[in-house]
């Protein structure tokens, strides 16, 4: 499958240390000279305004979607190729999925965290095929891969789920993992109509 674009979940914060941001921006600019959209949470704030900032200075194109209670908290990103309103979270992280051949998680919180989690188990029970990968900045996530190991060590985690999701310190090794990324045979488990 051809990459057309790009979705990247990360903070609505830039974190305590630079690396992070300009790990947001490398990425940005590199999926641009790859010819690759962003899809993202749309706001303007922390890693995630940072990302979308370098992908529309490199001329590419960024898509946000964000829920309507942050529209009113005035977090919502201005000057994006498109920003979709929706009415939830959970509206919001699928049409994001829709919009996306790939996902990418930057460093970030909780919401991060789950964003990604949640769509590694959607390929886990076969509910899409689409690579998943950290951007390790700084060392980020390494307590994050070592649990993820741990699972697979404790035989909570198969070793090709585990095989599922592709880390890089760097964002033109990460995305050229995504692109050469070749999904496990997954018998599928739901029906996406079932969940």
């Amino acid at each position: 499958m051809r990459l057309r674009r790009v979705c990247v979940f990360s903070g609505s914060s830039p974190g305590a240390r630079p690396e992070y941001a300009a790990a947001a921006r490398a990425l940005g600019e590199a999926a641009v000279r790859r010819g690759l959209g962003l899809v993202y949470g749309g706001a303007k704030v922390g890693l995630m305004g940072v990302v979308a900032d370098a992908v529309l200075a490199a001329g590419g194109e960024a898509i946000g979607v964000i829920p309507t209670a942050l529209m009113t908290k005035e977090v919502a990103h201005s000057g994006l190729t498109h920003l979709r309103v929706v009415g939830s979270m959970h509206e919001r992280k699928a049409q994001m999925a829709e919009l996306s051949d790939a996902f990418v998680a930057l460093p970030g919180g909780i919401g991060t965290l789950e964003e990604l989690t949640e769509t590694l188990s959607w390929a886990q029970l076969g509910l899409h095929a689409k690579p998943c990968g950290v951007l390790n900045a700084g060392g980020y996530f390494d307590r994050l891969i070592g649990f993820l190991d741990h699972a697979t060590e404790e035989r909570f985690l198969a070793p090709q789920h585990r095989a599922m999701l592709l880390v890089a310190e760097r964002p033109d090794e990460l995305l050229d993992r995504l692109d050469a990324y070749v999904p496990p045979a997954v018998e599928r488990w739901l029906d996406r109509e079932e969940t």
